[in-house]
């Protein structure tokens, strides 16, 4: 069995969203969507709530139903569905819905003439990311339709908003050109006479780096989680903790001599006598296949680079000829004190979001 351990502090979510609460004037909307980004649906819900966010993001609705299972009771919003949402469920459960197409608004309409509750509803506006959203050209259309399910009572457009592609990248100019075309999307909404409660637009690196774009809220994700897309330049990471650590142990130890080969296809061999370790957990645990020679993890504060291919459940560490090293002993592939989820994203070429969540996806979270 697997000793590999997933931890996630929930003090260190809920730090991290007041803290980008004092970058703002804004509402916050913390992004828990894919299980909290591995780390745990329901518990960063509420850690985000303690931090002060008023409301939450989710991609699925069953994220969001899930939410309301679990007794939140604030303004929910999720967005990443066709025309077959379950719409009535989400409305009984008073959650936000995003409207991304004329079909779409169509559902909405049919469940509120249903007999569900009338819904709240934030049209998405592609503003030249190319994903969810309405078009500008169509935009038009579909705000006529949903003027005419206000008058109908079936809904209220409570909110706009859009979603960037280079935010992470401070100072490309498609972010400016997008926030003109969402401006330009918000005067066709005045222009439509709909009462917006929320406009937002900032994701995180936005919320961290350009307050001119924050509106009346932001949707910070992947900063909750203490690891902000964008480089701070004093190197204080915007004073956010990082949530989560992952653990295992050392299970063996033992002596080999010069140009013993390691692991599957011997792809390292050691060049002197030397120690090695075995570290319970492989790429069934969330560890990357391709880590294997170049990712880094720490034992006893120390860091080793992984001797060789990563195996479906172990790997093995290279801990020189004189280790103090023992069996039983801590193995901190990432958290405080050892190797970052950016370190891991770029030894083994990805985004530290793909770290977090593929470790959070496959294993167990204990919350501290």
């Amino acid at each position: 069995m697997s000793l590999i351990q997933v931890a996630v502090d929930t003090a260190a979510i809920a730090h991290n969203v007041r803290t980008l609460g004092q970058l703002t004037r804004a509402q916050i909307m913390a992004v828990v969507k894919a299980d909290g980004y591995g780390h745990g649906l329901v518990e960063a819900a509420a850690a985000a709530r303690a931090g002060g966010a008023a409301w939450l993001g989710v991609a699925q609705p069953h994220e969001a139903l899930a939410l309301r299972a679990a007794g939140d009771t604030g303004r929910i919003l999720t967005w990443l569905y066709g025309p077959e949402l379950p719409a009535a469920q989400l409305m009984q459960a008073g959650v936000d819905l995003s409207v991304n197409s004329p079909e779409v608004l169509g559902e909405i309409m049919a469940a509120s003439r249903g007999g569900a509750p009338s819904a709240r509803v934030h049209i998405a506006v592609d503003t030249g990311l190319g994903r969810e959203g309405v078009t500008l050209t169509d935009l038009p259309g579909v705000l006529d339709l949903a003027k005419a399910a206000e008058r109908e009572g079936l809904l209220r457009v409570v909110g706009m908003w859009s979603h960037l592609a280079w935010a992470d990248a401070p100072g490309h100019p498609t972010v400016d050109r997008q926030a003109q075309a969402f401006r330009q999307s918000l005067a066709m909404a005045q222009a439509a006479s709909m009462a917006l409660e929320v406009r937002h637009l900032a994701n995180s690196a936005c919320t961290l780096t350009r307050p001119d774009l924050h509106f009346d809220l932001v949707r910070p994700g992947i900063a909750i989680y203490g690891l902000p897309p964008v480089e701070d330049p004093t190197g204080a990471n915007f004073a956010l903790r990082p949530a989560m650590s992952v653990t295992s142990r050392v299970v063996l130890v033992k002596d080999v001599p010069a140009g013993h080969g390691v692991s599957y296809g011997h792809e390292y061999v050691t060049v002197l006598p030397t120690t090695l370790g075995l570290v319970s957990a492989g790429y069934a645990d969330g560890v990357f296949r391709s880590a294997g020679s170049v990712a880094e993890v720490s034992v006893k504060g120390r860091r080793y680079t992984i001797a060789g291919r990563v195996c479906m459940d172990q790997f093995v560490i290279d801990l020189g000829p004189v280790t103090d090293v023992c069996v039983g002993d801590e193995v901190l592939l990432m958290g405080p004190g050892g190797p970052s989820a950016r370190d891991w994203a770029a030894a083994v070429g990805t985004i530290d979001y793909e770290i977090v969540c593929r470790f959070g996806a496959l294993r167990p979270k204990e919350t501290l």
